[in-house]
């Protein structure tokens, strides 16, 4: 079992820890190990909220790391981790770092009413790519599920993510939509999230349950994400698509360790932060600094629309820091990663998507 690095170094309340981060990932488990880094500021928050965490749909992209990312910062600390356990290998790798793995459909009424109490709930589950198609499937998973969930472990701080798509497309001048910005979803997808979002808000409203959603978008991992799919097109020689020029992007390890701070900050009233860098990132810049590293000139395709779907999370900033991954960093180890033939999770972010037709 894993825990604090002892380099990890103190850091005033709400900010980020200085990290020493690697200048090469060479594999997936030092990978794995990167992005599950806690730092003092995890450790800190979560003490403020004592008790077993419960990770709902914990097999996803993202949930391995952020179990483990909790078990390190607080090693004492009971993590269950929840899902179906369809890819091979995983519940036994996370069971090697001390997460405790339950299997359950959580669509199954009963399975869930099986599962363990916990004052501390990460709801992960979610349906995106697919959804055109079968619409309906996507609506269960994004608005009854966490009906379910909300009524199951109502007294449990719970939080849960959300997305930036919920959001209008924004001027590409604008600094990004912030919270107070109305949503207009485009789409199944879109409007089943937001969907999700209003189950939780009335679950807060109605039963006092102390929630808090995360609007993420996007999370980088090297074997996934908005820079990992503008690195692989560079390589193979195909076109970018410029239309939806611009986006926000996050470090997957700052991401997971926000969800996780969040929980002693999940209230009533049910907050809701945008989750995502502090840069409104062009996307023909980046195909630009990935074919410079790559020895390649990029194909681009079309014209920057005047408008993206960009996210500004200056409140999350003022709560939790800025992230301690910088883009430049995320470039050279993306770049790295997929010159050397790293593994694909083949999971296409289809950020160029302008239509919510996912």
């Amino acid at each position: 079992m894993d825990s604090l690095p002892a380099g990890g170094q103190g850091c005033p309340a709400g900010g980020t820890a200085v990290q020493d981060w690697p200048t090469t990932i060479a594999d997936e488990t030092a990978l794995e190990e990167v992005l599950s880094r806690p730092d003092r500021a995890l450790a800190e928050d979560l003490a403020a909220a004592p008790g077993d965490i419960l990770v709902l749909g914990a097999a996803g992209k993202m949930g391995p790391t952020l179990c483990r990312q909790a078990k390190r910062a607080d090693p004492s600390r009971r993590v269950i981790a929840v899902a179906r356990w369809s890819e091979d290998g995983l519940r036994a790798r996370m069971e090697s770092w001390g997460v405790e793995c339950l299997a359950a459909d959580l669509t199954d009424r009963a399975a869930l009413a099986a599962l363990p109490d916990a004052p501390n709930v990460v709801f992960m589950a979610a349906r995106k790519f697919g959804s055109s198609g079968n619409e309906p499937l996507t609506w269960a998973m994004n608005v009854l599920l966490p009906a379910m969930v909300a009524e199951r472990w109502a007294s449990s701080r719970v939080v849960f993510f959300s997305t930036g798509n919920v959001l209008p497309l924004v001027p590409v001048t604008s600094g990004g939509a912030g919270e107070d910005t109305a949503p207009a979803p485009v789409g199944d997808y879109a409007a089943s999230c937001l969907g999700r979002e209003r189950v939780f808000q009335h679950a807060a409203a109605t039963r006092g349950t102390p929630c808090f959603g995360i609007r993420l978008n996007y999370a980088i991992d090297l074997r996934y994400g908005v820079l990992h799919d503008i690195a692989t097109r560079v390589l193979e020689e195909r076109p970018v698509p410029l239309a939806m020029g611009h986006a926000n992007v996050i470090w997957q390890g700052d991401a997971n360790a926000w969800t996780l701070r969040a929980l002693r900050r999940a209230d009533p009233s049910c907050p809701i932060l945008n989750v995502t860098g502090p840069e409104t990132v062009s996307v023909r810049w980046v195909a630009q600094q990935f074919g410079r590293r790559f020895g390649k000139a990029p194909l681009l395709e079309g014209q920057e629309a005047p408008d993206a779907l960009l996210s500004n999370a200056a409140r999350a900033f003022a709560a939790f820091g800025y992230p301690s991954v910088p883009l430049a960093r995320m470039l050279d180890w993306v770049a790295e990663w997929v010159a050397h033939g790293g593994r694909s999770l083949g999971k296409a972010t289809k950020f160029e998507v302008r239509n919510g037709r996912f």
